[in-house]
């Protein structure tokens, strides 16, 4: 089949070239149309659900809302994970589902229970799903600048830039932070209510029904038909002032007579600080599941331009984060090294064949089966990022391959005088056809290495399964290419030229060569104790080596997470922020901007409390810093950070923090979960596992917020007492949120603006305790009742946030490791919480974060590194059809990890999933040179050669193909080597273990397998009938 190919693509010469031409055209458009972004789309299929319940305390919000709703979504099908958070007036509750699940079919599912729930909340209850993102839907952020007040800015970003935005194709929202949002505010006066004999219900139901346009019908007089509209709806504060409340003999009480009306905003759960200068309004436009994040910015940005003449004078719109910088960095990153490393395998490749010609021909195959590497990605969807750039970095070393084979044996068949008379086509046809099946099971080797990270699952399969496809598709393209176009380009390229001339760098090694290769038959034993002595120094190695997950990537930019007092308020909470932004702006002149959000944001995706901040630090260009270093530029920002009594940072980046969030619910390296009925004992318990973790070396942040206590007033309201005066309790309640919260009574339309009328007392901001309780509310009854008379109000401590996950409840100890690696940390504090904490019965902990990620990984990789092994080993025997020569091949792998369990270690990287990554393809490579060896002493053989003559002689002719494999993979690897930028540290410990084992790999192939073919290749009886045949040769030869 493999011949007929070639067969076919020699017969139809010029249309070969025609179609490559067309396809590279092809791959060309391809590459310019193919979504980039910087990561693979590592989200799982999630559902979040975020409600707000205005006023509701951690604890009312778990047992009235979230424990109906939980009860509700656990018999979902395809759910993994059901996690919920309670926090003062906010419910999270987020639903992860397996991999493989569709997310609008998730969403409908959540969304009918959800419908069927909502029915038994709290009527204050409102919200819902919140949209369809990821960890990398934050795709650009800024801040409207300019003379005008917060409120005028925020009116601004809420109904002229985020509708605008909403339309630009990918965006799935506009979440707008800080400044305030305007209201039309009436603040009743309690006296003058009580004089009227109204209530605060009263108000609230004449303001609703006061409110509405409508229309009546046709009204048909003679001819006409008159459309009949009815006008009464609010529209300005006069309006709102003369609604009347009550009609007594004639006189009306209006609004206006019993509660001051102005314009207000509603109650502030976040603000935004900017650079320590004051507080600022940010936008923040998150993109769509899968939409192509260069294609979004750019789409922001055109709008945004539009925008500016309907801006107000002065207002301009300043961002201080663009994911396209991100973009053009990390794929730039990959770019450069693909082609550093294209140029490099071409010098290479001039140097081993000696030949331009035959170098270009081989040249040609690299950008050719990188163009239909392109067309197969954009076919099946893969977009352009960091890891399938990666791939196509890993495999140009290995693209060359196929075609170096068949370009070498075409060169050395037209030049052996042996095969003059046959035609020049003739002679590549059978050149190419000869070396289709080793090339092709070459291929496939290396191919089959790469399917087992296909199976990786959760956040490792995700980033590494486009690195393996893109490997297959190049491996594929490329041999396509090597059995098709490059014997054509051979015939109208290469010169038949008489005598063959060995390169000058083949000139120089193979003498050097053989004299080794004698000296090592002749000391046999030195050969095998260096071989051992190196196995054991890898497991000297591998012991010493940190386990770690994922390399942490540089995303160029800082996020400071602060945690304050949990009872600070809003305004004190701001202060804060503005004196850590100032005092960080002042020591370390790397940071160019700090916008830093506190509190919870409109939509809901990030319920925070009004003692969390997020700072999102913008830093100047590297060549700026004092330091090029940004470890050292966190420390920097560490120390100004220790002058701050009562405020504990951490520090993460944008997607790394997002990342971990959906995974574990937690921002950390290690999240410790700790499940157990009863509150004051998690809480004791946490308190005492945190404390332990910052003993332990390598901690750089240990959190918990299961000890926080914050402050309640109680109103304890005494049920009889109530009755006794008239006051029904819901209305003493709604009376009491109106004073200080505010409660909706309606709508004002202006065009598409939606401003909503609130109802809240003026002066009930800075009462004292005493003071509040104290007030006078009229019961429906009539009489007048003071909170104080009827309930016992008294100071109370309540948790901060609650957290359950499947129905569970639990607290969470976080952890940020730097300076060492994840698995040994994990390993040390394990042993140190059981030895120093007592978990009493009914409590367990669960470890997870980065930590359960590896833990995963690893064991995928233990169960798929032997299978692969397994089909190998299928792929040797059928190509070689000798079970003894395939096991032989096989021992090749130990000693291909040598060099890279030394590498590694050596430079001071830990084992990662790249660096497993970096060993498979290692194993490839390594079987691959065994093969190429070993089937050529087996071809020796069966022409006639004495065994020790035909290892000896197949090792030195077989020099030159082995050290060209070896050295343009791991030159191609060169470039990842050393790149800096995004990106450079996952692609770094691939290619150490990558060079490091091609070394040791190249060595072994060349020195100790023709010693151990020579002594265990053959049977007893497959050498005596090859000897046989030998003796019997001659005669034949007479003949």
């Amino acid at each position: 089949m493999l011949r007929l190919l070639v067969e076919k693509a020699l017969s139809l010469r010029l249309a070969v070239l025609g179609l490559a031409a067309l396809l590279a055209a092809i791959g060309g458009w391809s590459f310019a149309n193919l979504p980039i972004d910087a990561f693979p789309d590592i989200s799982s299929t999630q559902v979040k659900i975020i409600l707000k319940a205005p006023g509701m305390t951690p604890e009312e919000v778990e047992s009235r809302v979230i424990a109906p709703i939980e009860m509700e979504m656990l018999g979902i099908p395809n759910q993994t994970v059901l996690r919920s958070v309670a926090k003062y007036a906010i419910a999270d509750i987020t639903i992860d589902f397996s991999d493989k699940t569709d997310i609008y079919w998730a969403r409908s599912q959540v969304s009918e229970r959800l419908n069927a729930v909502m029915g038994d909340l709290p009527t204050t209850v409102e919200g819902g799903m919140a949209p369809i993102s990821t960890p990398l839907s934050d795709m650009y952020m800024f801040t409207l600048e300019g003379p005008q007040s917060l409120a005028e800015k925020r009116r601004v970003l809420d109904w002229i830039v985020r509708p605008a935005l909403r339309t630009v194709p990918g965006v799935a929202d506009v979440n707008s932070l800080g400044g305030y949002v305007e209201t039309f505010e009436v603040a009743p006066n309690n006296g003058a209510l009580a004089a009227a004999g109204l209530s605060t219900a009263d108000l609230a139901a004449a303001i609703d029904s006061g409110n509405r346009n409508d229309g009546a019908g046709r009204l048909v007089t003679g001819e006409e038909a008159l459309i009949v509209r009815s006008t009464g709806a609010i529209r300005t504060l006069e309006d709102l002032s003369s609604v009347v409340v009550k009609n007594a003999n004639g006189a009306v009480v209006r609004v206006g007579d019993v509660a001051t009306v102005q314009l207000g905003s509603r109650t502030r759960y976040g603000a935004v600080t900017e650079n320590g200068r004051g507080e600022a309004v940010e936008g923040l436009v998150i993109g769509l599941r899968g939409a192509d994040a260069s294609k979004v910015v750019e789409g922001v940005k055109t709008r945004l331009e539009e925008l500016k003449p309907s801006l107000p004078e002065g207002m301009k719109v300043v961002p201080f984060y663009d994911r396209s910088d991100l973009i053009s960095h990390a794929v730039g990153t990959v770019e450069e090294a693909l082609l550093e490393a294209t140029i490099l395998v071409v010098i290479l490749l001039l140097l081993f064949l000696g030949d331009l010609r035959a170098s270009v021909i081989v040249a040609l195959a690299l950008p050719m089966a990188a163009l239909l590497t392109f067309i197969f990605m954009r076919a099946i969807g893969l977009t352009a990022n960091l890891m399938s750039l990666g791939g196509l970095a890993i495999a140009v070393g290995m693209l060359v391959d196929g075609a170096v084979v068949v370009v070498e044996n075409v060169v050395e068949r037209l030049s052996d005088p042996k095969h003059s008379k046959s035609g020049k086509l003739r002679n590549i046809l059978v050149a190419s056809a000869e070396v289709a099946k080793p090339v092709a099971s070459g291929m496939a080797i290396i191919a089959l290495v790469f399917l087992p990270l296909l199976t990786l699952e959760g956040l490792e399969g995700k980033l590494f399964a486009p690195v393996a496809l893109t490997i297959v598709l190049a491996l594929l393209s490329a041999l396509l290419l090597s059995l098709t176009l490059i014997p054509v380009l051979a015939y109208f390229l290469l010169k038949v030229k008489e005598g063959h001339h060995e390169p000058w760098v083949m000139r120089k090694l193979s003498p050097f060569y053989a004299r080794t290769l004698g000296a090592s038959f002749a000391h046999k034993k030195r050969v095998f104790a260096v071989a051992g002595l190196s196995l054991l120094l890898t497991v000297g190695a591998y012991s010493i080596t940190g386990k770690t997950f994922l390399p942490t990537m540089d995303e160029g930019s800082v996020v400071l997470q602060l945690s304050k007092l949990p009872s600070v308020s809003l305004d004190h909470s701001v202060a804060g922020d503005l004196k850590v932004e100032r005092a960080v702006m002042a020591a370390v002149p790397e940071v160019e901007q700090i916008v830093m959000r506190v509190g919870s944001d409109e939509i809901g995706l990030d319920p925070m409390g009004l003692n969390e901040s997020d700072g999102f630090i913008k830093l100047k260009p590297r060549s700026e810093w004092r330091v090029k270093d940004k470890e050292w530029l966190v420390n920097e920002i560490r120390k100004v950070l220790d002058q701050f009594p009562g405020i504990e940072p951490s520090y993460t980046q944008p997607i790394e923090m997002r990342t971990s969030e959906m995974l574990t619910g937690a921002r950390g390296d290690l999240a410790i979960k700790l499940f157990g009925p009863d509150l004051g004992e998690l809480s004791r318990l946490a308190g005492q596992i945190q404390a332990r973790l910052e003993t332990i070396k390598g901690t750089s942040e240990a959190m918990t917020v299961a000890n926080d206590q914050v402050d309640y007033l109680q109103i304890d309201i005494d049920r009889v007492a109530a009755g006794r005066a008239g006051m029904p309790i819901n209305d003493l309640q709604d009376m009491m949120r109106a004073q200080i919260e505010g409660m909706q009574a309606g709508v004002v339309a202006e065009g598409n603006r939606r401003v909503p009328i609130m109802l809240r007392a003026d002066g009930a901001q800075g009462m004292t305790p005493q003071a509040f309780a104290d007030q006078l509310f009229r019961a429906p009854s009539g009489q007048l009742v003071r909170a104080s008379d009827i309930a016992t109000v008294r100071r109370v401590e309540g948790p901060v946030k609650l957290e359950h996950e499947n129905g569970s409840r639990f607290a969470m100890v976080q952890a940020f490791v730097s300076g060492r690696d994840l698995v040994g940390y994990v390993e040390e504090a394990k042993a140190d919480i059981a030895q120093h904490v007592d978990l009493p019965p009914g409590y367990r902990i669960v470890w997870g974060g980065q930590f359960e990620n590896q833990q995963r990984a690893s064991a995928r990789l233990a169960v798929v590194l032997p299978i692969s092994i397994l089909m190998i080993f299928g792929i040797l025997y059928f190509t070689l059809g000798s079970l003894r020569a395939s096991l032989l091949i096989l021992v090749n792998i130990p000693f291909a990890m040598v060099g890279g369990m030394i590498a590694l270690a050596l430079s001071g990287e830990y084992l990662s999933v790249p660096a497993s990554v970096g060993f498979i393809a290692l194993l490839g490579i390594a079987v691959l040179n065994g093969l190429v060896m070993v089937s050529y002493f087996r071809q020796l053989r069966e022409e006639g050669m004495p065994l020790a003559q035909a290892v000896r002689r197949g090792a030195e002719r077989r020099l030159r193909p082995v050290l060209m494999t070896a050295t343009i993979a791991a030159f191609g690897l060169v470039p990842l080597l050393f790149a800096t930028g995004p990106g450079s540290e996952i692609q770094k410990p691939l290619a150490i273990v990558v060079i490091g084992g091609l070394v040791s790999a190249t060595l072994l192939t060349l020195i100790l397998l023709p010693i151990l073919y020579n002594r265990f290749g053959e049977s007893r009886a497959e050498r005596e009938a090859g000897d046989r045949e030998q003796g019997v040769q001659p005669l034949g030869a007479e003949g």
